[in-house]
């Protein structure tokens, strides 16, 4: 059934703009007059399959948000089920109170998709942008079930931690960020607007420079004539940078130098465990084989080192072997984990135990983003320090010769 975005006053004369569906522009019009509204205009959205293949600015900013709109419509759905509201209706509630655009326009064909008959999880892999095979999976599990509305509320609360622990890492990083930009703004001030005015002044007097003032003239004289050279080269580097990462062994080489990082490495390190083990068990929860968990997870860690393990681990699952010991083989995964997930698997609690785990090393997130900022606040201080400092001595230096020669 089509989709129309419409705006029209209401009774009380208020412009209001919203969507609807029916089958022709007539219907809607008619469907909207029979809510007292005046239509001004009325527009078909089209309706496209979603292959997740194309890129375009907008997509890129909705998958951005997402997450957290997702997690919060996610959970809506689940209440209007678990509260005995039949699927198709708690989905035209549901789209009717949703706020963002995009996603009243996918609830709405997926209610369309399943009042025609389609399943939910199928419904949803319509949609590979928005439902990634983590979603439409434990969706699938869930139907497969009958508890589907315990499913979509696992996933909301695994959303949720996702979210909460990005915008944890997120937030550890702005502050270095705002430090550098902060520093580069000051140094490039200094360079671009006082260091040529001392720098006259003291030609003028026909004195030799100092050595350090003369260092100084050099990178800025170097950055005015060659800055275009040095933009250039930032950009090539990250053009190639990035060439470089979505190539297969360049971005395994990367993603390992990344878990090797001082400082960083072991926050990254610690990130991809607690994803992996939050991931693994809510997938477990919802009834999805282990097999088909482990292809799921492989594709959440984001980290292709990790990755390669867990390829692994599925194809010494299918001779026979447990999950723990290549996961202890791995030398990435930490001891612990491996001999958590034994314990587990010998107890027939792995499910149990990989919550633990996650909640462990997501106390331990917690740690390191407070140990790298700890760390890092004193060197880049001291760093603008050094660089700030060297600066104002090299323009003070010939004020001061200036000032014994008069």
């Amino acid at each position: 059934m089509p989709v129309y975005e419409y705006k029209a006053f209401n009774p009380a004369g208020q412009s209001k703009t919203g969507i609807c569906d029916a089958d022709t522009a007539r219907e809607a019009r008619e469907k909207l007059r029979r809510d007292k509204f005046h239509v001004v205009t009325l527009k078909e959205i089209k309706q496209q399959e979603d292959d997740g293949s194309k890129f375009s600015l907008s997509a890129f900013f909705r998958r951005k948000r997402k997450t957290g709109e997702l997690a919060m419509v996610t959970r809506q759905f689940s209440t209007l089920l678990e509260s005995g509201i039949p699927m198709a209706e708690a989905l035209r509630a549901l789209s009717d109170q949703i706020q963002a655009k995009h996603l009243e326009t996918v609830f709405r064909d997926i209610r369309e998709k399943i009042t025609g008959g389609t399943s939910l999880a199928e419904a949803m892999g319509h949609h590979p942008s928005m439902f990634d095979n983590l979603y439409v999976n434990m969706v699938m599990a869930g139907e497969a079930a009958g508890n589907v509305d315990v499913v979509l509320r696992r996933l909301a609360e695994y959303m949720a931690a996702q979210n909460r622990m990005r915008n944890k890492v997120g937030s550890a990083l702005m502050y270095p960020l705002i430090m550098i930009g902060v520093g580069v703004i000051v140094v490039s001030v200094l360079m671009a607007f006082v260091v040529p005015k001392i720098v006259e002044l003291v030609r003028a007097r026909g004195d030799d420079l100092p050595t350090p003032t003369k260092l100084l003239i050099w990178a800025s004289e170097f950055l005015r004539d060659y800055w275009y050279m040095l933009a250039l080269g930032v950009i090539g580097g990250s053009a190639a940078f990035g060439a470089y990462r979505r190539t297969p062994t360049g971005r395994y080489n990367i993603d390992k130098m990344m878990l090797r990082l001082p400082i960083f490495g072991d926050l990254f390190t610690k990130q991809a465990v607690s994803r992996f083990a939050t991931t693994f068990s809510t997938l477990l929860k919802s009834g999805v084989p282990v097999l088909e968990c482990l292809m799921i997870v492989k594709n959440v860690v984001n980290n292709a080192v990790i990755e390669r393990v867990l390829d692994d681990v599925h194809d010494r699952i299918m001779e026979g072997a447990d999950i723990s010991t290549p996961l202890k083989n791995s030398k990435i995964f930490p001891p612990a984990v491996g001999y958590m997930v034994a314990i587990g698997e010998q107890s027939g609690r792995l499910e149990e135990i990989l919550d633990k785990l996650s909640e462990t090393y997501d106390e331990e997130i917690d740690v390191a983003v407070h140990r790298m900022t700890s760390i890092l606040e004193p060197i880049l201080i001291l760093s603008m320090a050094v660089v700030v400092a060297f600066i104002v001595i090299s323009i003070l230096l010939p004020m001061l010769q200036l000032s014994t020669n008069i």
